[in-house]
């Protein structure tokens, strides 16, 4: 039965925010140096004609989202043009209920036609867009209709995934891995939260490929902006215990020498653990057991600091059913391209994963989704970086802090684009600089993610597009 709590969206606003970064990102094959925010302002109303606004951003990470051969500016376009098609089926979505009801429909029933019909119009020859794409795209709409159904009722969102709020359990949603002695019933999102939440968060720093570790890599050509150039100087300036490693996983004797290289560094600053992202570029577990073989013979104290390996193997899961129990069986094994959804998160159980990043631009619906079934299975969890500025840092922050991570959350927008986020930063200090290590997210307060908007002083471009049902 219908609750009195429930909403739908009546109207949709897009914003795009350019941001341009200090120092590229390598992602792959490709380089960051330029990014555009959505920005979504999202209303709803209840059936006692109440209404309230949300907000939800994420950065349209192209060459995360859509690797591949096509020119940076058409994929760029494509997936602002699914923005502004996304503006117009969220303000229509005639659907009552709770957000993750509301969220999960709309991936359901309206998202894949979408993606669909944009493909049909791009032509038959033309490089379909990915769903991960698709679901960036929507997270923006999604996290704000989260924030907005928070406000409307004057509550932190994460304390209306409950039985109080909510009109279906978690079996509605979810099914268990065949053979596991687990239930949804009678469970809810609250169920795998942590409560109260921690307001501080150790933070991982990302090494990209292009990033300097020390000064005898600098040649002139630097920022001189005043933020830390060399990874040296990072640790040193922020107090960095946790650093994220981007590796190529097609050169392995140039991942191996990085990893050796940033783990001296680390030991040196007094840093005490490393992830290893390979980028979906490895096909063979034997490339990186072999590396992690020759870690743990002839560094053994860099191959202790190694928390967990992340993503080796091709995003693609089903068409890429590579067994992964070799390599889980020497280092946790985190899917991160891969975890689109609960479903593609139970396969990469099933391959021998063992974990799960997880990440608001996927949707806020999703990573609740993904979070309570990985938890239920036993998997360990962690919460990753899109690069998030401005209001994209905080849905992204609170995940990890409910989550309950191996070990805090990626956070380095910092790192690419600090100034981006500087009216955020006034109001919310502890976001967006990184002290002895961790965020301090005290600051944030309030209904829906307690972003604090009427404080933040930050003035917006006309909308591309605006929508009402």
């Amino acid at each position: 039965m219908p609750k009195m709590t429930d909403v739908r969206s009546i109207a949709a606003s897009l914003y795009f925010l350019p941001v341009q970064t200090r120092v590229p990102l390598k992602f792959g094959s490709e380089t960051l140096t330029s990014i555009t925010c959505a920005r979504v302002c999202l209303r709803v109303e209840d059936a006692q004609g109440r209404s309230a606004e949300g907000w939800g951003e994420t950065p349209l990470s192209v060459q995360w989202v859509w690797p591949g051969p096509l020119p940076y500016a058409e994929r760029h376009t494509a997936l602002q043009q699914f923005c502004l098609t996304l503006t117009t089926a969220w303000a229509d979505f005639d659907h009552l209920g709770h957000p993750l009801e509301i969220g999960h429909a709309f991936q359901k029933q309206v998202l894949p036609d979408l993606l669909a019909e944009v493909d049909r119009e791009r032509g038959s020859g033309a490089e379909p867009m990915p769903w991960l794409a698709a679901l960036v795209c929507c997270s923006a709409f999604d996290i704000a209709l989260h924030d907005a159904y928070g406000v409307l009722h004057g509550t932190p969102v994460y304390q209306t995934y409950s039985p109080d709020f909510m009109n279906r359990d978690l079996a509605h949603f979810l099914q268990p891995a065949a053979g596991a002695q687990v239930s949804f019933e009678d469970l809810y999102p609250r169920d795998f939260l942590s409560f109260p939440r921690s307001n501080r968060l150790p933070a991982w720093h990302l090494v990209g490929g292009l990033d300097l570790l020390d000064e005898s890599e600098l040649n002139g050509t630097e920022p001189d902006d005043g933020y830390p150039v060399t990874l040296s100087d990072w640790i040193a300036r922020d107090g960095l215990k946790c650093l994220k490693i981007k590796l190529r996983g097609t050169d392995a004797a140039w991942d191996y020498a990085r990893l050796v290289r940033v783990g001296e560094i680390a030991l040196a600053g007094g840093a005490d653990w490393l992830t290893a992202d390979f980028n979906c570029t490895v096909t063979d577990p034997s490339y990186v057991n072999g590396i992690l073989d020759r870690l743990v013979v002839e560094r053994p104290r860099i191959f202790g600091m190694i928390l967990y390996v992340e993503q080796p193997f091709p995003r693609d899961l089903e068409k890429h059913r590579i067994d992964a129990h070799s390599t889980s069986a020497r280092k946790p094994l985190f899917m991160d391209e891969s975890a689109h959804d609960w479903q593609m998160v139970r396969l990469g159980r099933e391959l021998g994963w063992t974990g799960v990043a997880l990440k608001t631009c996927k949707t806020q619906t999703g990573a609740l989704l993904s979070l309570c079934w990985a938890k239920a299975h036993g998997m360990t969890l962690m919460v990753q970086d899109l690069t998030n500025p401005m209001l994209a840092q905080i849905p992204h922050v609170l995940l990890a802090a409910y989550a309950g991570t191996i070990m805090g959350v990626e956070t380095n927008a910092m790192q690419f684009y600090p100034d981006a986020s500087r009216a955020e930063e006034k109001v919310h200090p502890g976001l967006y600089r990184r002290k002895n290590g961790t965020l301090d997210l005290s600051t944030l307060g309030g209904p829906g993610f307690g972003y604090r908007l009427n404080e933040i002083e930050r003035d917006l471009p006309a909308p591309a597009a605006t929508r009402e049902a």
